[in-house]
Formats: structure tokens, sequence, C-alpha cells
């Protein structure tokens, strides 16, 4: 009888969120990127989390603890009727003192953090192109969002024996087919670039934060890395830099077509970005 233990499948976790906006125009069809109220670029990240169901209790068991806190009893965004921080985290709405716990509790997990960013400026540009070249064009924001999901997924579904991945609800429309041809698309374009093929089930769902806390988890890296790209401030991404894998850039083509990739080899800094 052989020694040899069968192996146990394995099985990924990824949670899906975004920052920023996807719209380039208001109603009226003029033009708003970076402007009040519009983001300059729009991120998609995914949080890889090993242990779900530990991270998803530990929050909801400090959100619970910090709701109880008397310290805490009077801000706006920990009263019921806010739904705010009362319901799950959210960086941009919780105070300092509550972000703090958050990445302290997030720094002792085995977290590894994927992102792409796109500079909307630059997407304006092709969005021109596209109209000149072909006047019925009309940008769409899934548009957006189907083709980072192409890319960041490419990469990330060849090496496990299943994929749990949960996204971020976006609107009232139900677009988990949309999402699932995006991920198979982005499966074959690395069999067509690498040769190796995968068959491994990919369940996709689609839920809010509050009801998915590890969603709750992605948002923290995902507004960090916002606060860099949108406001130069790095103190929140040099923090958390440790599960950072890779932030791809694709608009800072100054020396590859192809954009840049940060890595913990070649870390993301202010002094990196374009006009510094």
């Amino acid at each position: 009888m052989s020694d040899l233990k069968e192996k146990a499948p394995s099985v990924r976790h990824y949670f899906v969120d975004e920052a920023g906006d996807p719209t380039l125009f208001n109603g009226k069809g003029k033009i708003i990127v970076d402007t009040e109220g519009c983001s300059r670029f729009f991120i998609l990240g995914l949080l890889d989390v090993a242990e779900p169901e530990s991270l998803a209790r530990n929050l909801e068991g400090l959100r619970s603890d910090l709701l109880a806190d008397p310290y805490f009893k009077n801000v706006p965004s920990m009263q019921p009727e806010q739904r705010k921080t009362a319901i799950g985290f959210h960086a941009k709405d919780d105070i300092p003192e509550i972000r703090r716990e958050v990445f302290n509790l997030l720094k002792k997990y085995d977290l590894r953090f994927f992102a792409v960013v796109r500079d909307k400026q630059n997407l304006l540009e092709y969005v021109k192109g596209r109209n000149q070249n072909d006047p019925r064009y009309r940008y769409q924001h899934n548009e957006l969002y189907d083709y980072l999901t192409r890319r960041l997924f490419k990469e990330r579904l060849h090496k496990d024996d299943e994929y749990n991945i949960c996204f971020a609800a976006r609107g009232g429309s139900d677009r988990t087919a949309a999402l699932r041809k995006a991920l198979e698309v982005a499966r074959a374009n690395f069999y067509y670039e690498c040769g190796i093929a995968s068959i491994a089930p990919i369940n996709i769902t689609a839920t809010t934060p509050p009801h998915a806390p590890c969603l709750q988890a992605v948002d923290y890296f995902l507004w960090a890395l916002q606060r860099l790209y949108e406001r130069r401030e790095e103190r929140y991404l040099e923090y958390l830099w440790p599960a950072f894998k890779v932030v791809h850039d694709t608009d800072d083509t100054r020396q590859e077509r192809y954009g840049v990739y940060y890595t913990q080899k070649n870390p993301l800094t202010i002094l990196k970005m374009p006009g510094i």
C-alpha cells in the first residue's frame, strides 16, 4: 500500500471590487474626467484570501466591538441610520481611528492583492479615436470593467483546482454571464500565450460588502492605492505594501508600451509616478 496521501484539491478564493468610477461624460456629453465628483483613475482590484471565513468572522467581530465602544457612540458614520460603518467597513466613510483598527487586522492575514489601473484621460483619447472611426460607437461603463477583468485575471486562473470569485455587485442588473465570459476569455488568452490550459470550475457570486466582509477588505486595499493615484498620498499604500503582489498601470508607457508592473521587487512609490 502506498504511503502517499491523496493531495487535497486547492481552492482559491478571490474577492473583486473597484475604486474610482468608469464615467467619462455627464448626461449632456460633456467631459467630466478629473473634475469634482469624477475620478481621474479607475482601478479594479482582486484580493486573494487564504482563509476567507476567518477573515470575515474577525472583521465582523472587530466591527461589533467598535460599535459597542462608548468612545465611538456619537460618531455619525457609526449610527445605524447612516448605513455606513454600522453595517460594514468602508474606508472612504470610516473615521481614521476605525481605519487604523482595520489596517492592523488586515496585516495579520495571509493576503495577496492584485490591481489594474486605467488613466481615464488616456481612455478618453481612445474613445475619441473610436468615435472618429465609427460614429455609431458609444462608450459603455461595462466595457471598461470587463476589459480590466480580463487583464486582472489573465494569470490568475490556471494553478488551482477550483475558483470561488466574489464580485462586488454593481447596480441592479445581473452581470454574472458577462463576468463569466470575461473570465473565460482571460483564461483562453493565457492559454494562447503560455500554452497552459485549465478546466477548473469557476464559481461566481455578486453581492454587496455588508453581506461579504472580505469585500470590505479589498475595499481597504483599493482605497490605499487610490489615495496614491488621486491624491499623491502614499503612507497607506506603504503600510499595506507587503500584501501587494502586482499593480499593473496600463497607461504608464514611459518605458514599455504595455505599461508598468509594480511588484515587491519593483515597489510602487510616489517618486515613480508620472509627473513627479
